[in-house]
């Protein structure tokens, strides 16, 4: 089983000269879900949405041509592709000569498609980058308090008030977590929209800070995340949205849902 051990991260690389869909490096999503007691049937839908900022080819005479692009690896995907191995993929396109960005477009969705082991969505440009002032959700980073807790990730530290009902979105900038192979710091923005008893978001807060020194990929982060506030603070229905600032020209964006609620709108912050 491939573990990121033998993944090219924290690795020198030569800078890929050719084509070349072997250097994509898929992660089993198992070994991860049963730490945290997720068999089969996941308690969650949702997606991991990639915004790809340095994306280059040939055209047909040889002329360079650039783009940028959104990938959409479904959850149910029983693998998740490693962001170094992604960025040497799309850096082997550099020097390739396509017929079209049509082709392009189709060769990248194959390619990761196979990868992931299911049907990964491509398409060129990016959702909007939205700022503030427009975000409904409620941020908690303001909130003073003591925190002593920077790891492992306590699910100790939640609750909810089982008797005050509400719905409402929580947010948070505070969210870092480690590269599992290279203790590279992960930062990100993470927004908790949920519906049933009220969590205490002082309590929120310290447990979101609590991954600060913990080692998972992204999308584990996040999966872990929904799962403990599941569990802890039983909500009716729970969205978890992480949107990571951009490292070698990617950012990722996971999340996770009970099913039934609709995706977020596809945007970017301004920290990426």
């Amino acid at each position: 089983m491939p573990t990121p051990e033998h993944s090219l991260l924290g690795r020198e690389v030569a800078y890929p000269a050719h084509y070349d869909p072997s250097l994509l490096f898929a992660i089993p999503r198992a070994p991860a879900r049963g730490e945290l007691g997720i068999a089969d049937a996941l308690p969650f839908v949702g997606h991991d949405r990639w915004h790809a900022y340095e994306l280059s080819w040939l055209d047909a005479c040889g002329k360079p041509l650039v783009a940028t692009a959104t990938l959409t690896v479904p959850a149910t995907s029983p693998y998740l592709v490693e962001s170094k191995s992604l960025k040497l993929y799309l850096n082997s396109l550099n020097a390739t000569r396509f017929d079209s960005a049509e082709a392009v477009r189709s060769r990248v969705a194959e390619d990761l498609s196979r990868s992931a082991g299911a049907a990964v969505g491509v398409g060129f440009g990016l959702p909007p980058c939205g700022g503030e002032a427009t975000d409904e959700a409620i941020c908690i980073d303001g909130l003073d308090l003591a925190i002593e807790t920077y790891g492992p990730p306590d699910p100790g530290l939640l609750h909810a008030d089982a008797h005050d009902d509400v719905a409402e979105t929580l947010r948070s900038d505070l969210l870092k977590s480690n590269c599992p192979v290279t203790g590279q710091p992960d930062w990100a923005s993470v927004a908790i929209a949920y519906r049933g008893p009220r969590v205490d978001r002082a309590a929120l807060l310290r447990y979101l800070v609590s991954f600060r020194e913990h080692a998972g990929f992204h999308e584990q982060c996040v999966e872990r995340i929904f799962v403990d506030l599941r569990a802890r603070c039983r909500p009716d229905a729970l969205s978890v949205e992480a949107r990571y600032t951009r490292r070698g020209g990617l950012d990722i964006n996971p999340w996770r849902a009970t099913p039934g609620i609709a995706p977020p709108a596809p945007r970017r912050d301004l920290r990426q």
